[in-house]
């Protein structure tokens, strides 16, 4: 009996070794040399400011991405069943309402100049929302070639279109298969109404997300979620159409981006980086490794932690707000609007708003 239930034991451990060794993947990762992890020390010390923050619309929210404001004080955001909806932040359960569908999944979205909502569709690629809820497409492949991860926005003053196409890889209901393989793939592009034209700006980015055009327009930033962060286009002045870092080894995984006008850029960290997830990161066998057990014991990845962070225009952090405990969850927007600091979350059922005071 012992005999047969060491031959069994013996025989599990092999096939759970073959499995974690062998076992095809759809993935590829590649070799990343991460940096050391800043963890939430000193200027990143972890805080619950965020969990003592105002809720919004608790329970009546699916998945508000991002949101944007007009002129009337109302905040639009867009669900995961497609929805994009408006209310009144002061009374959010009496007043909000449909919009439009588009259909996808609503993220990035941003008022043009020319008054109709911007909004990147992880799905349908680069629409806009007119008053009357209709839905046009502006852009949805660049060369020929479908773009398959629009994600968020930003419009200049001409306005023109800023926008990122995450990945060209793996779409959103895929997208933590960039988190595995580490392939540089995401785009940064820009789009003008006026011409019908796009224009990929940068490639070869590690999961193009967040952007923002910062003070005058000289740049533009965007969030490279793989590679903890921030790169820099510049647009005017003698370095025009030279890129370089705005912020790097950041502390988790960069998500939406946002300018306030006033000098602060406000990222979003939909996760943190841990330590767990980063061992062997140089190495793509033990990466498909790692894919093959959290898949196996249906794990995830993600540690609910949010975290917004305010950098100067010389990429010093100036804020640092914190949901150590969780209760908020995955943050993955930050923009300063009239009354407040608004935060989206990809999974929330729930928008938060800090109060200016609050955020000393």
């Amino acid at each position: 009996m012992f005999r047969m239930l060491s031959f069994i034991v013996t025989g599990l451990a092999v096939g759970l070794a073959a499995y974690l060794s062998f076992w095809p993947v759809p993935i590829d990762p590649a070799v990343f040399e991460a940096p050391e992890n800043p963890g939430h020390v000193g200027i990143y010390a972890a805080n619950d400011i965020l969990s003592g923050a105002e809720r919004l619309g608790v329970g009546l929210m699916h998945g508000p991405e991002d949101t944007a404001m007009d002129h009337d004080g109302l905040i639009y955001t867009g669900f995961e069943d497609g929805r994009i909806v408006r209310f009144d932040p002061d009374n959010v359960a009496a007043t909000m309402e449909d919009v439009a569908n588009t259909g996808g999944r609503p993220l990035g979205m941003e008022f043009h100049p020319d008054g109709y909502l911007v909004v990147a569709d992880a799905f349908k690629g680069l629409i806009a929302v007119d008053s009357d809820g209709s839905i046009r497409v502006l852009a949805d492949s660049v060369n020929g070639e479908p773009m398959i991860f629009v994600d968020d926005v930003s419009i200049a003053r001409d306005g023109t279109i800023w926008f990122s196409d995450a990945s060209t890889r793996w779409d959103l209901h895929e997208n933590l298969n960039d988190f595995y393989e580490r392939r540089a793939s995401g785009r940064l592009l820009s789009y003008h109404p006026g011409r019908d034209e796009t224009i990929v700006h940068l490639d070869d980015l590690y999961f193009a997300n967040g952007v923002a055009l910062g003070p005058n327009e000289e740049y533009v930033l965007v969030n490279e979620t793989m590679a903890f962060r921030i790169s820099r286009l510049w647009l005017t002045g003698p370095r025009a159409g030279e890129h370089d870092l705005f912020a790097e080894n950041l502390p988790g995984f960069p998500d939406n981006l946002s300018f306030d006008g006033q000098g602060t850029f406000w990222v979003a960290f939909a996760t943190p980086r841990t330590d767990a997830a980063e061992i062997g990161s140089n190495n793509p066998f033990f990466r498909k490794m790692f894919y093959r057990m959290v898949n196996l014991l249906r794990l995830s990845p993600v540690v609910m932690h949010g975290m917004a962070v305010g950098f100067d225009t010389d990429g010093e952090v100036q804020y640092n707000l914190q949901s150590a405990n969780g209760e908020v969850g995955m943050t993955t927007s930050v923009n300063q609007h009239a009354d407040g600091l608004y935060v989206g979350g990809l999974i929330s059922d729930f928008v938060v708003r800090v109060n200016p005071e609050e955020m000393e």
